[in-house]
């Protein structure tokens, strides 16, 4: 640290008989920004690339859900009954393999994002997505093919999950890179506005079929329809993705587009993404993103995942009714979500995100206690609780997260940490809480699970900096105008007179 600045390692009446010597010194250590430096981005092409990550976040996770919420039918189509081995693979096929793969596609797209660009990477995954679903629904079922059946679901259900590793990470870094630094959470939150798009259409559509189709028809054809749907889904989504371009920041770190001065410089390098070097330079930073990612993802998925389950299961609801409650309470997070954004980036991202974990922590209990009732008032009141915390969490993440590290590891590091919280503790979340409550034999165990997680929650928000209104960690600031570049430059404290 003393290094750094030459009057603490200097004799001191030597800087006095040579104030020029070491004023130079200290210039070309810590040189100004130059205008040229500062990002000054298009409201077009924000626009442009927000929609794109967006709208392709939302095929990508139209695609995700409709196999969540064509399981059981699936399980009807492509495994026989009475099997146990069989049915076991089942299980494993549903509740696990995607997951299981997820931190793999982090690690292999995240360092690639970082040393070929994010467009390229995004529209890769945007392929393998679409390819994956829409391949799902070609397969001939098990009393066509046989054994054959389950195998082929089984891969097309990894390559899902493999794509779904790099996609996250990768919009979130998009869409961060290309927002000016004021207004980072208002367009971050258009992210998770998607991810719920992407659940409400599928949940919809299936629910849609549920109701047109008796049990044979949704079992010899209307299971398809929505894998089918997902191929032209996914060449929308490509097209939009490759008309971008690649985010100011990345063309900055690559000698692109735009020359940076030494200011500039001195926070930008070359992209060299490997996971080497994420692991041994960034560990803590990736424990904390994990940590963050684990609790928001425990309570998300015990929310958007497992409530359904929760209400037929344990209250005695049909699959559908809690389906349609569900799919109201998501609609209206979509209402709010761009509005918790731009609270994130007035008051900062620290209090909405503590303001999510305590909500978790303190209104869980109440909130099950009220859905365990079983009225539909109640129901709804104790499933806004939670949702208006979880809201306070989507709405703020997708800016918070990528501000965890600089620009050359950025879509790595966090497809690696977010990848590997959501495998560990996202994906596991139904089956814990299931078996928690088998153990236990109490139906309020997802309201203390989610109370521990979001008491990890509160210590890692806790433990993390504020990143509201700042330039992302190693790159130059960005801004909306030429007048706030000037204002900038302009702000900047001159040098004292020696």
């Amino acid at each position: 640290m003393a290094a750094s600045d030459p009057q603490q390692v200097a004799d001191p009446e030597a800087v006095k008989r040579h104030p020029a010597l070491f004023r130079a010194i200290r210039k070309r250590q810590n040189p100004k920004l130059r205008r040229t430096d500062i990002t000054v981005t298009d409201d077009q092409s924000v626009k442009r690339a927000v929609k794109a990550a967006s709208l392709g976040n939302a095929m990508e996770w139209f695609d995700f859900g409709i196999y969540s919420y064509l399981a059981g039918t699936i399980g009807h189509v492509f495994f026989p009954s009475g099997n146990d081995t069989t049915q076991l693979l089942s299980s494993f096929a549903t509740f696990a393999v995607a997951f299981l793969v997820r931190p793999l596609g982090g690690m292999f797209f995240g360092p690639m994002g970082d040393k070929i660009g994010r467009k390229k990477v995004l529209a890769l995954t945007m392929i393998l997505m679409a390819t994956g679903t829409f391949a799902i629904g070609l397969i001939p079922s098990h009393q066509t093919i046989g054994v054959w059946a389950a195998v082929l679901l089984i891969f097309f259900r990894m390559l899902q999950g493999f794509s779904t590793g790099g996609e996250y990470g990768g919009a979130s870094t998009f869409i961060a890179e290309y927002a000016p630094d004021k207004r980072r959470g208002f367009f971050g939150s258009f992210l998770e506005f998607g991810t719920l798009a992407g659940y409400v259409g599928a949940a919809g559509l299936v629910t849609l079929l549920y109701a047109v189709l008796d049990d044979a028809q949704m079992n010899s054809w209307g299971w398809r329809i929505p894998f089918l749907v997902a191929g032209p889904l996914g060449l929308v989504g490509l097209y939009l993705r490759l008309r971008l371009d690649e985010t100011p920041a990345f063309q900055k770190l690559e000698g692109g587009t735009a020359h940076a001065t030494e200011a500039a410089d001195s926070v930008e390098t070359t992209a060299k993404g490997d996971l080497a070097k994420i692991f041994r330079d960034y560990w803590p930073t990736l424990i904390l993103c994990i940590c963050l990612v684990g609790a928001y993802n425990i309570t998300d998925y015990m929310l958007l995942s497992y409530m359904p389950t929760y209400l037929s299961d344990e209250l005695g609801y049909s699959e559908t009714h809690g389906l349609l409650i569900l799919l109201g309470v998501m609609v209206f997070l979509m209402l709010v979500i761009n509005k918790v954004g731009t609270l994130s980036d007035r008051f900062g991202r620290k209090p909405l995100l503590m303001t999510g974990m305590l909500g978790f922590l303190i209104f869980s209990l109440p909130s099950f206690l009220l859905i365990r009732q079983g009225s539909i008032p109640a129901i709804v009141i104790g499933m806004l609780m939670l949702g208006l915390s979880l809201v306070c969490m989507l709405g703020t993440m997708s800016a918070a997260l990528p501000a965890l590290f600089p620009t050359n590891v950025r879509y790595g590091s966090l497809s690696v940490g977010y990848n590997l919280s959501a495998s560990l503790f996202g994906g596991t979340t139904p089956l814990v809480i299931t078996a928690l409550i088998s153990v236990s034999g109490s139906n309020l165990m997802p309201a203390y699970y989610s109370m521990a997680a979001a008491l990890i929650g509160v210590i890692a928000v806790a433990c993390m900096k504020e990143t509201a209104n700042k330039p992302l960690a190693g790159s130059p600031p960005s801004v909306e105008t030429p007048e706030e570049a000037e204002e900038l430059v302009a702000s900047q404290t001159p040098d004292p007179k020696f």
